[in-house]
């Protein structure tokens, strides 16, 4: 069987890489929370804090990485992201006391900035804009699938440790190792990644010109990142859920189940975000951002809790693949790295935000996270309608 045209060596090892590295993040990721709040004794709002500031401090350096990728090339910063990512699940492994957790998650997602638009960049790379779509959903589905794998191989952790979290982000430290080493198998072409070098005392990421990106750009990653603002790390999620009565197996599970859905929607979405308006993909993400957190918000448990969370799976599987697209499609070839940066940059510095009001507003009310999930989701309406609206006068 021949291979299709977009699926490029890149896109193929690319996925491999952040599947595996995925695999590692998402055994550590569900059990957070929990590790946080019951072996550290830390209040609910570090959790907020934690997955906060770790998401603003990778939005910052996702900006700085995507415009330096631009003009030393992109490979280099891709594989030293891996490997700072390897190292902030050692920190956090280790650690005592949640302000090392902090530490660790930061170094973690600087690995995550400085990878992400670098590694973005490459598997756009030589793909016609009428296939981004389906480059970026196959890549975030073997990339959620690493998110099935790595809780469900947490939970057979747990099971062997006798519910010993901290066995397990000591295991995740294996997978992330590993796609370390498979980086060294992605291809950069010179010739097609602006790697010359600048002229002595210039500074490469002062010198790459904002201007070059064009008003679409700039209107679209606007309203994206605005939007990032309700987007809270799904940490908090998962602690509403183990508020609620949810074991730390069945957590982990609820997240696997969650992933699963994510995986499965991602291609169909990027496959459906090269013929219609990319603005209505997305909108349908936010739909079910809406139902999702609205409906966690009322719910007191139970397999309707677990339904809502397939829903809000959803989310991320209509956006994250589509929006990349998205922003690909809307920037020069030359400015990708660029491009990728401000998006992912401002989306993280929104995430930030989010994530330390959420968690200041945790208790607030009926307590439980009743009170950030309700408004967060109930944001979502009118911004889903509203991209509805605008249709294909935002590409």
């Amino acid at each position: 069987m021949r291979r299709p045209a977009w699926l490029s060596r890149n896109v193929g090892v690319l996925s491999a890489v952040s599947f595996t590295q995925d695999a590692a993040s998402e055994l550590l990721y569900p059990v957070l929370p929990i590790f946080l709040t019951t072996v550290l004794g830390a209040p609910p709002v570090a959790v907020g804090a934690v997955e906060g500031v770790a998401d603003g401090v990778a939005a910052a350096t996702r900006y700085v990485s995507g415009r330096l990728s631009d003009r030393i090339g992109r490979k280099p910063l891709v594989a030293l992201g891996y490997g700072l990512a390897a190292l902030g699940k050692l920190v956090v492994a280790a650690a005592g006391a949640w302000p090392v957790v902090l530490a660790g998650r930061a170094v973690d997602r600087i690995g995550k900035g400085m990878r992400g638009a670098p590694r973005d960049a490459l598997l756009a790379t030589d793909v016609p804009p009428g296939q981004l779509g389906r480059v970026f959903g196959f890549h975030r589905t073997a990339d959620t699938l690493g998110a099935v794998v790595g809780p469900l191989l947490g939970l057979a952790v747990l099971a062997l440790a006798d519910g010993n979290v901290r066995v397990a982000l000591w295991v995740a430290l294996v997978p992330a190792v590993l796609s370390v080493l498979l980086v060294g198998l992605a291809r950069e072409h010179p010739s097609r990644s602006s790697r010359a070098h600048p002229p002595p005392g210039d500074d490469p990421v002062a010198s790459a010109e904002p201007a070059r990106l064009p008003r679409d750009f700039r209107r679209v990653v606007t309203l994206l990142g605005l939007f990032a603002v309700v987007n809270f790390p799904d940490a908090l999620v998962l602690l509403r859920l183990s508020e609620v009565g949810f074991t730390v197996q069945g957590v982990v599970g609820a997240y696997v189940l969650y992933n699963l859905v994510y995986a499965l929607v991602s291609y169909p979405a990027g496959t459906l975000a090269d013929r219609w308006p990319r603005a209505r993909i997305y909108a349908l993400g936010l739909a079910c951002f809406a139902v999702g957190y609205v409906g966690l918000g009322l719910v007191d448990g139970g397999a309707l809790a677990l339904l809502l969370l397939c829903v809000y799976g959803g989310f991320n599987g209509f956006t994250d693949g589509a929006g990349k697209a998205w922003i690909a499609s809307l920037a020069p070839a030359s400015a990708q790295g660029h491009a990728q940066g401000v998006f992912q940059g401002l989306s993280g510095a929104g995430i930030l935000v989010a994530g330390l009001w959420a968690g200041l507003l945790w208790d607030v009310g009926p307590g439980s996270g009743v009170v950030p999930l309700v408004l967060a989701g109930s944001v979502a309406v009118p911004a889903s309608i509203g991209l509805l609206a605008v249709g294909r006068r935002l590409g």
